[in-house]
């Protein structure tokens, strides 16, 4: 089979403000190379401002969401050019890892299939994620003689606790769906036939909300979850100052709408982004 080319291993469509963001190598289970590490990337950063972008969500070709890390091209082929090699691989890996914690837009993980050891490190870089529940989630690394290293081992103790961490870098066996929602690792499963539907239902949520709010507070989350509570307030009251100035009117626009028009419930719903004030 020939290689596939560097700008094919991502596909990119957009929908309706929701951007379906592929691995695409099913050949391969859509496992990591360095030249889809390249160009995941440049795909995350041409849409990161993109107007007509407001969601984007990481899927998978084929059977597979990712097999993690290529064993070939990212390992082996890169280990035998030396250390330089592999501290560029790894940086263009962890680049686009951070980009996608970081991103500017909500993200969600669309786990149609295997996703394992490597694929961790998008996982948790996107802000939901939702697998069908026959989806496979494996830590094998025990099982061939490493550890899950390229910040496996700290996310799954992050999303699923000591205990559930620890039997499942130690055993080395797979969980489906339906127990990585019970874990944490995912946020629900769903069966397969309704996976997309279901993503694209959260999707539309998100698309309805204030865009400065929902930047602010997925990065907010991730910020808080390493301070000290007193920290976190300090750095929640500077947040919430900086976002009103940034966008006060949005704030302004729900305010009249809650207290004037009497046009919307916060407990319910998000205000109208599209009415035109008075």
């Amino acid at each position: 089979m020939s290689q596939r080319p560097e700008e094919d291993t991502v596909a990119c469509t957009v929908e309706n403000r929701i951007a379906w963001v592929s691995f695409n190598r099913p050949e391969k289970r859509n496992c990591m190379s360095p030249k889809l590490n390249r160009q995941m990337k440049r795909v995350l950063e041409e849409l990161e401002f993109r107007d007509d972008v407001g969601v984007v969500v990481l899927v998978g070709e084929g059977t597979a969401w990712s097999a993690g890390m290529d064993l070939k091209e990212y390992f082996r082929d890169n280990e035998e050019k030396g250390l330089g090699a592999m501290r560029q691989a790894q940086r263009e890996a962890y680049g686009w890892w951070e980009r996608l914690r970081w991103f500017e837009k909500p993200t969600i993980a669309m786990v149609n299939g295997w996703c394992f050891g490597g694929a961790y490190g998008p996982l948790f870089g996107c802000d939901l994620a939702v697998a069908a529940e026959d989806a496979q989630f494996g830590l094998s690394e025990i099982n061939w003689g490493i550890l899950p290293g390229g910040g496996a081992s700290k996310i799954i103790v992050e999303l699923t606790g000591f205990r559930n961490a620890m039997y499942h870098a130690m055993m080395g066996e797979n969980i489906d769906g339906r127990k990585a929602a019970e874990w944490g690792l995912v946020n629900e499963a769903v069966p397969a036939d309704r996976l997309k539907a279901r993503v694209a239902e959260i999707a539309g949520v998100l698309l309805g909300k204030n865009p400065h709010a929902l930047r602010s507070t997925k990065w907010a989350i991730r910020r808080v979850r390493e301070m000290t509570f007193d920290n976190s307030m300090d750095y929640l009251v500077r947040a919430q100052e900086a976002a009103n100035f940034f966008d006060n009117d949005g704030r302004k626009e729900a305010t009249r709408q809650f207290i004037d028009d009497k046009a919307f419930k916060p407990g319910l719903g998000a205000y109208d982004l599209n009415k035109v004030r008075d």
